[in-house]
């Protein structure tokens, strides 16, 4: 690396420093700069001879076209930054359009706070996986039994009020939060006898324990319609197709959702949105292909002959490649060869199992802990697993955004989870009759309403879904997934999808060495142990 060829003067480097962390490096950070700017920076910045702050200063800074000191300057009380924003727009936009606005649209993001929505809607946000980063409010650290306003806080999906379902969806919501509060304190009563504080052991580690064991076993009870709170980082390419999918969703507050979403991301990120707004060209042609889309798998799925339904517990492995040990280390040698994949596979197919599996263990001999990740050679080998479990879980699980999944409509047509802690005592009883009160409810509404029926499922109920993953993928969820300090269902997959894939490929055990296959019965204990004594560290 050579050091910053490009000289400025002492006035350019005042307004530069504003704007980047160095005015000498060769590598520096932008700061203080809205999206818009961002972007059109580097789409620029890709077909110019000029610096990244040669460009900045010539073309933006002082360009009067971009409005740029108008657009920075000031602290925006009145609005100004988004007036001047879109007195620029058309600048703007004639940069992205010259250069691609799908490549364009991942050089500018936003965060985006989105309060009070359904964790049905927060799963169909956060199903649109690549080029955001969620974050959703826990079920295991919050308390969901306060009330506003002498309210739960559930979402009431505006045609259940209208119908003829309304108190019985109200009511039923009202018992499950109700059961809810009602069993904490019995059910922490007993945790604290069944797992009494050890001594050394801090009264704050031990308490947050206790609260995440008790809360993880009660979210079932919580119903699809519990509002949450989310915390969105994207770039642009990543909302346009959000919003697009919400704008053509059946549910009205997705619609609401991405309606919303448009409008406060346009003051911010416009450039990179604008396909997503309402009646834009390319919302338009893709609303019709999804409705065509669905229409058409409707009559297929008409046409099915009658199948036995999925119940569960489950976890299958319904497809894998009986050449994925051949591929996998064909690739492993690819990068250090200057062979064709074609005849390294064909090389590695002749060989004697000691042989491939010495190449196997190139890529895993030297791997000390989960966080080591292996090389992309592991993405050759892939495996399908169909799952049932409860919702808790699937939200859980449904984070990993390297891989393909789809799930099945909510229903309470499977059975539901109980936690093993109160079987036999008197909160089973109060915990059976809330579940089967939705299921009631739920079979009453989903005979008109099957898509806002969903708002009534509790999260204890099971739920079908596939997961579609490659080895590297299995590798970081399993290890991940199976450690101590997680749910004990979601634990209780993590561990089978891992054993049934070393069950069919014994070989592919080394690159699963991380799966934590013990349980545990206050698995979140180290892990506040651990936080706490971190927190003491930087205190000291």
């Amino acid at each position: 690396m050579i050091d910053n060829y490009e000289e400025f003067s002492e006035q350019q480097v005042k307004l530069l420093e504003k704007f980047v962390t160095s005015t000498t490096g060769s590598i520096f950070v932008l700061r203080n700069l809205p999206e818009v700017i961002k972007g059109a920076l580097f789409s620029r910045y890709s077909r110019s001879s000029l610096g990244l702050r040669s460009l900045l200063l010539k073309e933006f800074i002082l360009n009067d076209e971009t409005a740029f000191q108008s657009i920075v300057g000031g602290t925006d009380e009145n609005g100004e930054q988004f007036v001047a924003i879109k007195k620029a727009q058309n600048f703007y936009d004639r940069i992205l359009d010259g250069y691609g606005d799908d490549s364009i649209g991942e050089l500018g993001g936003a965060h985006l706070a989105v309060e009070n929505v359904s964790m049905l809607a927060a799963k169909e946000i956060e199903d649109c996986r690549i080029g955001g980063s969620p974050l959703e409010k826990s079920t295991r650290y919050v308390y969901f039994d306060q009330k506003v306003n002498g309210e739960y806080l559930f979402y009431r999906e505006p045609i259940l009020m209208t119908s003829a379902f309304r108190d019985a969806y109200v009511d039923v919501c009202n018992l499950l939060f109700d059961t809810y509060g009602k069993i904490i304190p019995p059910l922490t009563e007993y945790m604290e006898k069944k797992f009494p504080k050890e001594e050394g052991v801090s009264k704050g580690a031990y308490t947050a324990a206790i609260r995440a064991k008790v809360l993880d076993c009660l979210r079932g009870l919580l119903p699809a319609a519990t509002m949450t709170n989310m915390g969105v980082y994207g770039n642009g390419r990543f909302y346009e197709t959000l919003i697009q999918k919400l704008n053509c969703h059946n549910l009205s507050e997705l619609q609401e959702i991405g309606k919303k979403s448009y409008e406060e991301l346009s003051k911010v990120i416009p450039s990179f949105i604008r396909r997503s707004e309402s009646n834009h060209k390319y919302q338009n042609t893709f609303t019709k292909f999804k409705e065509a889309m669905k229409e058409r798998t409707k009559t297929l799925v008409s046409a099915l002959p009658e199948m036995p339904a999925v119940n569960g517990p489950m976890v299958q492995m319904v497809n894998h490649d009986p050449e994925g040990p051949v591929k996998l280390a064909a690739a492993l040698l690819f990068a250090s060869s200057n062979q064709s994949l074609e005849d390294l596979q064909a090389y590695c197919k002749q060989l004697p199992v000691e042989e491939l599996h010495e190449i196997l263990d190139a890529a895993a001999v030297e791997r000390d802990n989960r966080r080591h990740k292996s090389p992309r050679a592991l993405e050759h080998v892939s495996f399908t697993f169909s799952i049932v479990s409860d919702f808790g879980c699937y939200r859980d699980l449904h984070r990993h955004r390297t891989l393909t999944q789809e799930r099945q409509l909510l229903t309470c047509d499977a059975d539901y989870f109980v936690p093993e802690e109160i079987v036999g005592t008197p909160m089973e009883k109060l915990y059976r009759h809330a579940m089967d009160e939705a299921k009631k409810v739920y079979d009453s509404v989903a005979e008109e309403l099957p898509e806002e029926a969903q708002y009534v499922v509790p999260m204890g109920y099971n739920v079908h879904w596939y997961f579609h993953i490659n080895l590297r993928a299995l590798q970081w969820l399993t290890e991940l997934r199976s450690q101590a300090a997680g749910h004990p269902t979601y634990r209780y997959i993590a561990q089978e999808m891992a054993s049934q894939v070393i069950k069919a490929y014994p070989e592919y055990k080394r690159y699963l060495e991380f799966v934590d296959f013990d349980g545990y019965d206050l698995g979140r204990l180290g892990q506040e142990i651990r936080t706490e004594e971190k927190l003491k560290a930087r205190m000291s």
